[in-house]
Order: structure tokens, then C-alpha cells, then sequence
């Protein structure tokens, strides 16, 4: 059964950073693509990065120049660097991993951004 788990959340100050992981199981399950969703209260969620196995990444606009995704195909693990965090980044963010046509997501980490 495949599993995505979250870590790295937590409150921080406007001008912060986090660095957010998420482990995919089993390890040997290979994924084309993961990424980083975010939900923010009474909002739908959105993208916020996106990695294939290649390596080439995508990002929403509000993350460019501040944001970095990254991952490690060997340990089935995706990362997200979050620098120069805003209030507005304050979300619950969700592991989004796809593989043979099959969309799989974690159960999310919250990130708090204080003014």
C-alpha cells in the first residue's frame, strides 16, 4: 500500500523558512512525479511544486524566487524549501505523489506563517 507521510511544519515568523519532506512507501515503488499542494482555510488547494523523476520542476507564482522543490529518488523522499515565508503562505501542505495513472496524496503538515 502506498504511503505518503509529511514532516517539517510548524508556526514560524513572516521572513522564516521551512523545510517540508515527504517520505513515499514502499521504497521500491517508483513515482514519475511528486509535488507540494496546499489548502488554505475556505480555499481550494493548489499547486504549489511540482518534480519528475527527471528532475524538471514547475512552480505556482507565488513560490517562484522563494520556494525550492527537490527530491531524492533513491530514498523516495520530496522536499520543499521554504524561504522568505508570508501570512499568505499559511496552509495546510499536502505530499502529492502519481505513478501509473494513480494520484496518491499524504495527509498533510500545517504551516503557520505569523505576522
Amino acid at each position: 500500500q502506498v504511503q505518503l507521510v509529511e514532516s517539517g511544519g510548524g508556526l514560524v515568523q513572516a521572513g522564516g523558512s521551512l523545510r517540508l519532506s515527504c517520505v513515499a512507501s514502499p521504497s521500491t515503488f517508483r513515482f514519475n512525479t511528486m509535488g507540494w499542494y496546499r489548502q488554505a482555510p475556505g480555499k481550494q488547494r493548489e499547486l504549489v511544486a511540482g518534480i519528475t523523476s527527471g528532475g524538471i520542476t514547475n512552480y505556482a507564482e507565488s513560490g517562484k524566487g522563494r520556494f525550492t522543490i527537490s527530491r531524492d529518488n533513491a530514498k523516495n523522499t520530496v522536499y520543499l524549501q521554504m524561504n522568505s515565508l508570508k501570512p499568505e503562505d499559511t496552509a495546510v501542505y499536502y505530499c502529492n505523489a502519481g505513478a501509473y495513472g494513480t494520484s496518491y496524496w499524504g495527509k498533510g503538515t500545517l504551516v503557520t506563517v505569523s505576522s
